[in-house]
């Protein structure tokens, strides 16, 4: 027992003899600090400090003052005792979790000349490049061959492969851990020997959220001169990158930089880095990368050191990274036009590919799509099934009259210029910005989306409320929804394509995302046009369709421009409210319906379609249908009053015109659709049908007025129907079916 412990042992029984005496002094005479007790008054002497009440009880009571500051000494050093070996156990602890000393300097790396005098040289040159021997390489982790592959995610693609990664080690007879970024200490990276990075890239060229204090804290130490260009030098590493190749300038940025970086501490990569392209088949290009991971880390484990695998347009890569992450990262440094440039070089040496990879494909396929050809889909719209059971038609059929059963949804291209927050398609679908694929011609889109279609209405035989009428009516296609998913206008050959629609007397009602003005410009006359305006700025456009073009403002307006010139087609702005996000843009949507001029506007909650990891909707952010409400009336009365500020107003104004409560969907339309107060919403589409061919065979032009009909009355808004057509039961599937 140490001397410390056998004197708070003393003080201990001394303080339990003390407390012993104070009970009996306590208990057999009266309190001292009663005055009457005494038979002389108490005397305050000046030489101490004290209180002596009487001389009879001066011994008594410098016992008891004595006796507590023994105790108290007591406790001070049982307190010292406890917590000596606790802070020289933590201290301990710390020194051998941080190889770094207070100075910032890393211990045993002394430098021949004393460390005032390096520290000293260090302040009066800021560009002094550090010495290639001053660091050494600290005490690495207990086992060398164990393996550490950390990773970065969103929406759990780089989690999988990581997981996989280590599966595939462990099958190796390799020791080896995944580790989410998110729950790391970058500082212990010193201690790893191999280590693996799978990091995507995320918004805006940005690490996901777990990953972004990890790649900080390494992006400091690189422009740390302290830290030294050996740093890592004990670490043998490989990145894999999980991006996008349509976002040309910021395509896996994240892993380029955090390769750059690493390499630039001295790291050492076993295998070069890996890039995979969603666009492409990432999974594809993660095996091929992964199995020569697997062998190299056989070969270290086994002592034999490989020779780096780096081939020379990637160190060309790593050396252009490498310099610019001197003065900054790759956004300051200005070194992203090589990677785009690099990227582009990959894509010009590679044959035309199939938009759709056998993984997008296998996702579509189990979303209930069918695949037409190379790059295009179809798939039936719930609101045909429930048509054809007499359960109510779409919002289409309520403000324009379309035969819901009769109506074929498909896309010319699965392709998308944006990644929408709320698209119900949970961003499956491919994405780019130019059309960059192989293509087949429209007749075979045509051919097989009819094909499939029909098909898939022959599965409904049988189905219980189906009605037989309406049954054989299905297999007369005459209205076709160009808004399945993805960006039909980029089809190269879309005007082809709907000729042979058109030809077929099929109606067309094409949606676009406003990314392409060239193509709205081009475009032949359609049944009716649709335009995106999801947001009414370029910070919330940004934030809620996420796009890929850096001009994707300019585009959006002059698109909305391209659509004003539209004589024979009905044009429509297409608005998702969604709550929190663009419900109070009212004065700036109403600037952007005075660039466009539509003929309607659909304002429409956004239809929740489950938890992504692509998306942070919640069921917070679907507005009431009473809030579409409240919205379009504010929205037609700031556009009206734009109106009647021109000095050529033609007298034409919006006003709330149809409403579908079921799909939480109001129509604004121009007041040239209303004559005598009655309005005209729905179409002729027999009418159009033969406008459009005389127009093809001889140019004859004609107007959006002249294939109007009008609307019923339980379409207007304000009915009590509230745009349910009579003719249909409204089935409630919530709990046990209640017919109304």
């Amino acid at each position: 027992m140490c001397f410390s412990c056998l004197l708070c042992s003393s003080r201990v029984l001394a303080f339990t003899r003390v407390q012993a005496s104070c009970f009996t002094l306590f208990t057999t005479q009266p309190a001292f600090h009663t005055i009457d007790t005494f038979k002389q008054p108490p005397v305050l002497t000046t030489n101490t400090t004290f209180l002596h009440l009487t001389k009879n009880r001066e011994d008594k009571e410098l016992l008891f003052l004595e006796s507590n500051l023994e105790c108290m000494w007591g406790v001070l050093v049982l307190a010292l005792c406890v917590l000596l070996p606790l802070f020289l156990f933590f201290r301990s602890s710390k020194e051998k979790r941080d190889p770094r000393d207070a100075s910032g300097q890393v211990e045993g790396n002394k430098a021949q000349t004393e460390p005032s005098s390096a520290s000293s040289a260090a302040t009066t040159s800021a560009h002094t490049e550090p010495v290639a021997n001053e660091t050494v390489a600290p005490t690495p982790k207990e086992t060398d061959d164990s393996i550490t592959v950390f990773y970065g995610t969103v929406t759990g693609s780089s989690e999988k492969f990581a997981q996989e990664l280590v599966a595939l080690l462990k099958q190796a007879s390799l020791p080896a851990v995944s580790v989410n970024l998110a729950s790391y200490e970058p500082e212990e990276i010193i201690l790893e020997r191999k280590a693996v990075f799978i990091l995507p890239t995320w918004e805006n060229g940005q690490p996901p959220p777990n990953a972004s204090w990890f790649c900080d804290w390494l992006r400091g130490a690189r422009l740390d001169e302290r830290f030294g260009s050996g740093y890592l030098s004990s670490l043998r590493y490989s990145v894999f990158g999980v991006g996008s190749s349509a976002y040309t300038e910021n395509y896996n940025r994240v892993a380029r930089q955090v390769d750059s970086w690493l390499m630039g501490l001295g790291a050492e990569k076993f295998v070069a880095r890996g890039e995979g392209d969603q666009e492409r088949d990432a999974k594809q290009q993660f095996d091929t990368w992964a199995s020569k991971v697997v062998r190299s880390l056989a070969q270290l484990s086994s002592e034999t050191k490989p020779v780096p695998q780096v081939d020379e347009e990637q160190l060309d890569e790593d050396v252009s990274e490498s310099e610019g992450s001197e003065g900054g990262d790759a956004e300051e440094g200005g070194d992203m036009e090589d990677m785009a440039g690099s990227s582009h070089k990959k894509a010009a040496t590679t044959a035309s590919r199939e938009m759709v990879s056998s993984v997008i494909r296998e996702s579509l396929t189990k979303q209930g799509y069918r695949i037409v050809g190379s790059h295009s889909g179809v798939k039936i719209c719930r609101w045909t099934k429930a048509m054809l059971r007499g359960r109510g038609g779409c919002y289409k059929h309520t403000m324009y009259g379309i035969q819901s059963h009769q109506c074929m949804e498909a896309t010319p291209s699965l392709a998308c210029a944006n990644k929408c927050v709320f698209c119900w398609r949970h961003h499956s679908n491919p994405v780019g910005k130019e059309w960059k694929w192989t293509m087949d011609p429209p007749e075979v889109l045509v051919d097989g989306f009819m094909h499939n279609h029909y098909d898939m209405i022959k599965q409904l035989r049988g189905v219980p409320g189906v009605r037989k009428e309406r049954f054989d009516e299905a297999f007369r296609i005459r209205h076709c929804a160009l808004s399945l998913v993805g960006e039909p206008i980029m089809y190269p050959k879309i005007n082809e394509f709907l000729t042979l629609l058109h030809n077929r007397r099929i109606s067309s009602y094409l949606v676009t995302n406003a990314q392409f003005p060239e193509a709205i410009r081009n475009l032949n006359p359609v049944t009716q046009l649709y335009v995106s305006i999801d947001a009414a700025t370029p910070e919330t456009l940004k934030a809620i369709d996420r796009p890929l073009f850096s001009d994707y403002w300019e585009r959006y307006i002059a698109s909305l421009e391209a659509i004003r010139l539209k004589t024979a087609t009905r044009t429509v702005y297409r608005l998702t409210l969604v709550s929190s996000w663009n419900t109070s843009e009212i004065a700036e949507y109403a600037q952007l319906v005075m660039i466009g001029r539509p003929d309607f506007i659909e304002v429409k909650g956004v239809t929740f379609c489950g938890s992504s990891k692509g998306s942070t909707l919640t069921m917070k952010n679907v507005p009431y249908h009473e809030d579409v409400v409240a919205f379009c009336k504010q929205l037609s009365v700031a556009v009206n009053q734009l109106l009647h500020q021109e000095s050529d107003f033609d007298g034409f104004e919006y006003d709330l015109a149809c409403e579908h409560s079921h799909s939480c969907c109001v129509c604004i339309a121009s007041t040239r659709f209303r004559k005598d107060n009655v309005w005209y919403t729905w179409i002729d589409y027999d009418r159009f049908q033969d406008l459009w061919k005389k127009w093809s065979e001889d140019g004859t032009p004609f107007s959006k007025e002249q294939y109007t009909l009008q609307t019923p009355s339980w379409a207007l808004f304000g009915a009590k129907e509230q745009g349910f057509d009579p003719d249909d039961v409204r089935v409630k599937t919530k709990g046990s079916a209640k017919k109304e």
